[in-house]
C-alpha cells in the first residue's frame, strides 16, 4: 500500500542510521516491525501471573505430541 506521510528529516536519518536500511521505505517498515514486536511483548508481560497452568515446564517439554 501507498502512503504519503511527512517526517522530520533529522529523524529519518537517524533510524536510516540505526536500521541500516538502504531505503527509507525500509528503514521505516523495520521501525513499525520493531514497535509492533515490543507492543505484542508488553502485552503477554502483562499476563504474566494471570493465566494458571497444570503442568510446569519439564512436563510440557517431555510430554508426548
Amino acid at each position: 500500500m501507498r502512503t504519503t506521510v511527512t517526517l522530520n528529516q533529522d529523524k529519518i536519518k537517524d533510524l536510516l542510521k540505526e536500521t541500516k536500511a538502504k531505503s527509507k521505505a525500509k528503514a521505516v517498515i523495520v521501525a513499525i516491525d520493531e514497535f509492533l514486536k515490543r507492543k505484542k511483548m508488553e502485552q503477554l508481560k502483562a499476563l504474566k501471573g494471570k493465566l494458571k497452568f497444570d503442568l510446569d515446564a519439564d512436563e510440557i517439554r517431555h510430554r508426548e505430541r
